[in-house]
């Protein structure tokens, strides 16, 4: 008897195993997305179309947690269920690029039946055993599970925006293409969604904490989706060195991260200021690294913002010129106005005028340059590119704006030097937006229109009435839907 029980638990424990496993199954679901992105150089043409897969999985409410990659740039989507032949078409409800996050609702209520909605758990412990469930890459209709141990959770960056940083949760687990957007349970609960990993690594994966998942539902319960913020400071670990520590006026016992500029139009820009020594967010105390003690171990003082929904405040202790001082901040998006992250879904504006396309300042348009684009874009652009947020002094700009692309015409004839350039003003008008530039051309009370670009002494000047009256020539000859298409229509 005594040989025969251990042999009974270990097959109990399968079959409970093995249980657990075909109840996550009904809550995994396949994601068949039809995508179609824009070209940025000439933003009233589209790329083809192409297909693709990846995972999702239902929640509370009868909606389906993905990735915001799955279904970026969308123009069909359906979803599937293990062992289900019938397709059932879905719509996003929210996305958050910036997280990596998307939320989808399928009308045909019958596809829930027999699905229980997952629950989400809290942050794993390092070296504790996770499962990833998903469809990758060489299945069609049945569900993969894997297994892997937690082996890291720091802040990291997101492949989809390739901007934005937030918590992520490292696994040897096998995450392949295909799992994307499926669930990684932990004791029967959701611990995280599987989004990305290194492709020259083997075994290294990346999830989604729940961290993030739960700011993202509770961001949306207002019926919109509106981001992560930031205090809307640069940082700096400098104070390892003592001459800057004493520079700074700072008390040998204190520890901080040093301000090195304010992002113009922030909520920090009337508080905070260059050489300002943060030392606590909150109730945080923040080390020489920028690093706090939360969720049981260090992680950068961020995560103490990323908490935060977009509106609240935190509380910010900090040195200056030797004295200790306390403020409070309004967390907000501080967004630059030359958008480091991709952008995804809405159609880009432009304005296509007398042959001159003029397009907003984007990292989308300068990956139009291919995979080596930083190295291969006009040395204006990457240093516009790199250093915006520190360049703009323009409390009213919305966005730069470049001369993309001309349409050969005799109006334009000699205007190709001037491509790929950051446009300044039209006849001594600044130009701080796309909405500008159609204001610019819509004023016909000059002879020419005198357009200036950055670092060029040379204007562009094209005659006023002469280009009105070949406009629409030239945006017919070229199949231009519209000379203007920019933020007011979209």
């Amino acid at each position: 008897m005594r040989k025969i029980l251990p042999v009974f638990i270990v097959l109990l424990y399968s079959s409970l195993c093995a249980a657990e496993q075909a109840d996550m199954s009904k809550s995994v679901v396949m994601i068949q997305t039809i995508t179609q992105s824009y070209n940025y150089t000439t933003p009233w043409k589209q790329e083809s179309t192409r297909g693709g897969v990846g995972s999702g999985f239902i929640i509370e409410g009868n909606r389906i947690l993905t990735n915001a990659h799955n279904i970026a740039d969308n123009r069909y989507i359906i979803i599937r269920k293990e062992n289900i032949a019938k397709k059932y078409p879905a719509t996003v409800e929210f996305v958050g690029h910036d997280c990596d996050l998307a939320l989808l609702k399928v009308s045909d209520e019958s596809f829930f039946a027999d699905t229980v909605p997952l629950e989400l758990g809290e942050l794993p412990k390092v070296n504790s055993t996770v499962s990833t469930y998903g469809f990758p890459m060489g299945g069609t209709t049945h569900i993969s599970v894997t297994e892997g141990v937690v082996s890291r959770i720091q802040t990291d960056v997101y492949a989809h925006s390739r901007a934005d940083a937030h918590l992520v949760v490292q696994t040897d687990a096998a995450i392949n293409p295909g799992n994307s957007g499926g669930c990684v349970i932990q004791d029967g609960k959701v611990i995280g969604v599987a989004f990305q990993g290194i492709r020259q690594a083997d075994n290294i994966g990346y999830m989604i904490p729940t961290t993030v998942i739960k700011h993202f539902l509770k961001d949306i319960k207002d019926g919109a989706y509106d981001g992560f913020g930031t205090l809307g400071v640069m940082l700096y670990p400098g104070l390892h060195n003592e001459s800057y520590r004493e520079f700074l006026k700072v008390p040998p016992d204190a520890e901080g991260i040093v301000v090195t500029s304010v992002i113009l139009n922030s909520s920090a820009e009337k508080t905070l200021q260059e050489d300002d020594l943060i030392t606590k967010v909150d109730d945080y105390d923040v080390d020489n690294d920028g690093m706090i003690m939360i969720y049981g171990s260090k992680h950068h003082m961020s995560e103490v913002i990323e908490q935060k929904q977009i509106g609240e405040k935190a509380e910010i202790t900090f040195w200056r010129g030797g004295e200790k001082k306390t403020t409070e901040l309004t967390i907000q998006l501080n967004r630059p106005v030359f958008e480091y992250a991709r952008l995804f879904d809405d159609p880009p504006g432009y304005i296509c005028f007398a042959g001159l396309t003029f397009v907003s300042a984007s990292r989308n348009f300068l990956e139009t340059w291919g995979a080596d684009w930083m190295s291969s874009i006009p040395h204006t652009l990457r240093y516009l590119f790199t250093y915006s947020q520190q360049l703009n002094t323009d409390k009213l700009r919305k966005e730069y704006v470049i001369l993309s692309e001309i349409l050969p015409d005799e109006i334009n004839s000699y205007a190709e030097g001037f491509i790929n350039t950051p446009l300044e003003s039209i006849n001594g008008f600044t130009i701080r937006s796309l909405d500008d530039v159609k204001k610019a051309f819509e004023n016909q009370d000059g002879e020419f229109y005198v357009l200036k670009f950055m670092n060029s002494d040379i204007p562009l000047s094209i005659e006023t009435k002469k280009a009105h009256q070949k406009n629409e020539l030239i945006l017919k000859k070229y199949n231009v839907p519209t000379w203007a298409f920019t933020e007011e229509q979209i």
